[in-house]
């Protein structure tokens, strides 16, 4: 038995629930913490969805039926969180996703948490350019170094065609850096 079918095994057993997910938290938490920062941008927001996707993943660890990774199912629960947060933010502020995305990487040089230097933030700039599906699989690929059969269980879609959003991101991502004044 993996460790990872004995933390899912526990977390299901009402006896040892909470040891196991504070287990599971402390294990995954950075990760997720920073899958959701390159979608969302904003720290507090980033926290915000962070703590929605824990409580998501504790109310629902028992529809958990291993047909994936428990680290891929807790990644989609996460990615969806943070898409539906933004969705909400664009729609409270009367305006379009990506006019949003566009907003936040604009504000990122007065964001304390944000500590990277021009470069990066031409590089944010681009990604939030991208569609979002592009972004997702970019950041995956990209920043997080997953495997595109890990990235389609995410995603829930065929490598071919993360293949081929991969390629069109970096493709739009070069392009937008060559050209940005």
């Amino acid at each position: 038995m993996t460790e990872e079918t004995t933390l899912v095994l526990q977390l299901q057993n009402a006896a040892t629930k909470e040891v196991a997910f504070r287990n599971l938290i402390s294990q995954y938490k950075e990760r997720l913490y920073w899958h959701i920062r390159k979608i969302v941008i904003i720290h507090d927001d980033t926290d915000d969805v962070l703590q929605n996707t824990f409580i998501k993943v504790f109310r629902n660890i028992d529809n958990f039926k291993g047909d994936s990774k428990l680290y891929s199912w807790m990644y989609r629960i996460a990615t969806n969180e943070a898409i539906t947060f933004l969705n909400k933010r664009a729609k409270q502020q009367n305006i379009d996703i990506a006019d949003y995305k566009q907003q936040v990487v604009s504000n990122l040089k007065s964001d304390d948490w944000f500590s990277g230097d021009e470069i990066q933030l031409i590089l944010q700039k681009a990604i939030a350019s991208l569609p979002q599906k592009q972004q997702l699989v970019f950041n995956m690929k990209y920043f997080d170094d997953m495997k595109y059969n890990e990235i389609a269980e995410v995603l829930d879609t065929s490598v071919g065609a993360l293949k081929a959003s991969y390629f069109h991101a970096v493709k739009k991502i070069e392009s937008f850096i060559k050209n940005y004044n």
